[in-house]
């Protein structure tokens, strides 16, 4: 009876954000340039991308019209691409900092050394997430490169001895490292991580050409019961992402129920000026650009199809019974046709 209660009482939570629909998180990619290669990627980024990276001032216009009363409670999260490779980033974290907003940052870890652990600092940075995708032989395979993982292994030392640092590690779980998870779990609780978020892979981007990075029906019942079971450690606080519907796990596997807050708290900016959610959601929901568009107008006129998602009841979601909790799971989801999403994460766990 509690428990109904309490998803009850989530409904309506979820309703009362979606109409107010305040900005709090803003990625900004800021470069699609990368210093890896790595199998799952979604952007497909490069190190010779088509695409400049965006001139500083061109991003704070657009962050200049963000107002009260979202000024003071929005994060910008500059991602990529891998954003070390921009010789202005201390630049850009204090410019936001000029603004009374906060910053952080998601990266491979590559170019994070003492050095420039200090400069971000300086400039302002709150939040940091690095990537570990396994042990050393798991994470070059998959992220193609031999010294990558002496460098995300200096990183995370650096960011987890910063106590005042809001500091995570993703982990993409996939076939050839789920039977690493306890050994990655007892790698970072020794180095004094505090908080580690869990994601499978969607095929998106380059990771539809590596089948194996896709984890099968019972890998992925392990995955849940594998955080069930941590998450009684007060060592680490451990959570799947907020990817998609996982049914009889849910309030189990992270700290609340499902909920996909893209276009609801959730906005970005994309290299080329383009105003979305996400920045890994398709780009048919682009909703403007910042070239031609007032950033803060476009947030509060347009994200329809994000706030009513009676659009995503189609395909296999048409008569599903969760799908006022579900909603078509998360928006990454819908690429290519659309006509369902290309994860069910509740039919996995079925």
């Amino acid at each position: 009876m509690l428990s109904i209660i309490k998803k009850a009482a989530f409904r309506q939570f979820k309703k009362f954000e979606t109409k107010h629909h305040e900005l709090n998180y803003l990625f900004w990619e800021c470069t699609t340039r990368c210093n890896l290669n790595c199998l799952h990627c979604g952007s497909d980024c490069s190190k010779d991308s088509s695409h400049p990276d965006m001139p500083l001032e061109d991003f704070l216009s657009a962050l200049d019209t963000v107002k009260q009363p979202s000024v003071g409670n929005v994060i910008v999260v500059l991602t990529g691409g891998e954003p070390l490779l921009r010789n202005d980033l201390e630049m850009c974290g204090r410019e936001i900092r000029k603004r009374e907003k906060r910053w952080g940052m998601v990266t491979n870890g590559q170019l994070y050394d003492r050095d420039k652990h200090i400069a971000l600092l300086n400039a302002g940075m709150g939040a940091l997430t690095i990537s570990l995708d396994g042990n050393k032989t798991t994470h070059s395979w998959m992220r193609n490169s031999t010294t990558n993982f002496e460098k995300v292994d200096n990183a995370i030392a650096l960011a987890a001895s910063y106590s005042r640092l809001n500091f995570d590690v993703v982990t993409c779980v996939h076939q050839k490292n789920i039977d690493e998870l306890p050994q990655i779990r007892d790698y970072l609780i020794q180095k004094k991580v505090k908080a580690w978020r869990l994601f499978t892979i969607i095929p998106i981007g380059r990771s539809t050409q590596h089948p194996e990075l896709f984890l099968t029906d019972s890998q992925f019942v392990g995955l849940m019961d594998f955080i069930v079971h941590t998450r009684q450690n007060p060592e680490i606080d451990i959570m799947f992402s907020c990817e998609g519907y996982v049914g009889k796990y849910e309030a189990k596997v992270r700290d609340s129920y499902y909920f996909c807050r893209a276009g609801i708290n959730i906005g970005s900016i994309l290299i080329d000026g383009s105003i979305s959610a996400c920045p890994n959601i398709d780009r048919s929901f682009v909703q403007g650009n910042i070239y031609q568009d007032n950033l803060m107008e476009v947030w509060e006129n347009k994200f329809h199809v994000f706030r009513n998602r009676k659009w995503t009841k189609t395909g296999k979601c048409a008569h599903c019974s969760d799908f006022k909790d579900c909603q078509g799971n998360g928006f990454h989801n819908w690429h290519g046709e659309k006509k369902h999403p290309l994860v069910c994460h509740k039919e996995k766990i079925s």
